[in-house]
């Protein structure tokens, strides 16, 4: 493990300092460490990082690769609430909005394409960080102007049962703090954080190093957990030192979004696999990523402050905690799929047909359209769709558009 002190938020350094010293056996879980690097309300990444997202930052999302993702959701926006038998308000919740790049070009879309079904809308954005929020405010700025219904809250402030619509979120889950375990002589053994001074030469301005340890669980939902997805980790087939992520904090975001939903949909966009896959014997070392300036890592204790830290999500874990929720999978694909199925392939054939476009102009636009669909990237994402209360009469299969590749 490699501290690298000089790229350190040294105020967050002595928050988390202080934070493991006043902590029984003076460590915090690993999931601690993350929601505290991440989401401090002053110091984490996500409350000082002002261009950490997009081309310039230290990663993108599909949303910075033009406006076609966006309209490609409005599309299914559309069909969901058609599926719903048209309702007077339709509301579209969502969680984690980025800089509000991604709901602008939902809202113009619908306004371009579907004003008469935009009349339904109402528009919530839930966001934890402040800096963003001012973003996303400053983003939208013409749709508060145009008397669209949009708004922000907490995901708290909803009450339950009030929400027919759609919950979505794209690139959410993997930055929520997870847990760290590792199997030690047959034995599953959480991973924990301490903190001590460290000596080094006095020019450095920060001298706290983050140090490991483990220990037995934190919490019996962790072995809950393994036992919700139907996985071993005792098993013979997984090897001593076998390390890996759980994510509880998943569990109580589907359980408490499926309360607030009366009727509807919730779509999920995110890196990840099934649990099957995720907990595999040969992925000894987890999903754990930091991203900065573009370049990926696996050490969450350096550029503390500076760096998004994610893990992979388990969507089966998500599958099997809404069905417990009262949730139904309507289906579940690839993210390039799913965009083909609204359109995306007949945006790529028509590229050239546009005689107001230069061809620089044409070629960057293929390019951005091709990296939607990439199968090494943002095209292997996973699409998950879950629904309540949707259930056609006489038991019929719910045909959303952008599922129809696997139906």
């Amino acid at each position: 493990m490699t501290n690298d002190f000089s790229q350190n938020n040294p105020k967050l350094c002595e928050f988390l300092l202080e934070k493991i010293t006043n902590s029984p056996q003076q460590r915090i879980t690993f999931a601690e460490y993350m929601d505290t690097v991440l989401y401090h309300p002053e110091q984490g990444y996500y409350a000082t990082q002002q261009a950490q997202i997009g081309v310039a930052g230290d990663f993108f999302t599909s949303p910075h690769l033009g406006s076609d993702f966006g309209e490609m959701l409005a599309e299914q926006f559309v069909e969901m609430w058609q599926v719903l038998g048209c309702p007077n308000t339709f509301t579209l919740v969502e969680m984690g909005a980025g800089q509000g790049i991604l709901a602008a070009d939902i809202l113009n879309s619908l306004s371009l394409r579907y004003p008469e079904f935009l009349k339904t809308v109402k528009y919530i954005i839930i966001e934890k960080s402040s800096i963003l929020k001012a973003e996303q405010q400053q983003q939208l700025q013409h749709q508060i102007n145009s008397s669209l219904s949009v708004k922000w809250c907490n995901l708290e402030d909803l009450s339950n049962d009030s929400i027919t619509g759609c919950f979505f979120s794209n690139e959410l889950i993997d930055a929520l703090p997870v847990h760290q375990v590792v199997i030690q002589d047959n034995q599953l053994q959480e991973v924990y954080v301490g903190a001590c001074r460290a000596k080094h030469p006095p020019a450095y301005p920060i001298d706290v190093k983050f140090t490991e340890s483990t220990g037995e669980l934190s919490t019996p939902q962790l072995k809950k957990y393994f036992q919700l997805i139907k996985i071993d980790l005792l098993s013979p087939i997984y090897s001593n030192g076998y390390r890996t992520e759980v994510n509880l904090n998943v569990l109580e975001w589907i359980k408490t979004v499926a309360e607030k939903l009366h009727q509807g949909f919730i779509l999920t966009i995110d890196y990840g696999y099934s649990a099957q896959r995720y907990y595999s014997p040969t992925r000894r070392f987890g999903t754990l990523q930091c991203y900065y300036q573009h370049r990926h890592h696996n050490d969450p204790y350096i550029n503390i402050g500076h760096q998004d830290i994610t893990a992979h999500v388990d969507f089966t874990a998500l599958e099997k905690q809404g069905n417990l929720s009262g949730l139904e999978v309507v289906g579940t694909t690839q993210q390039a799929l799913f965009l083909m199925a609204l359109g995306l392939g007949d945006r790529i054939a028509n590229i050239t047909q546009s005689s107001n476009t230069s061809l620089s102009e044409t070629l960057r636009r293929r390019e951005a359209l091709h990296a939607l669909i990439n199968p090494m990237g943002l095209g292997n994402f996973v699409v998950l769709i879950q629904g309540k209360n949707i259930t056609p009469k006489q038991g019929e299969l719910i045909q959303l558009k952008g599922l129809q590749s696997i139906n």
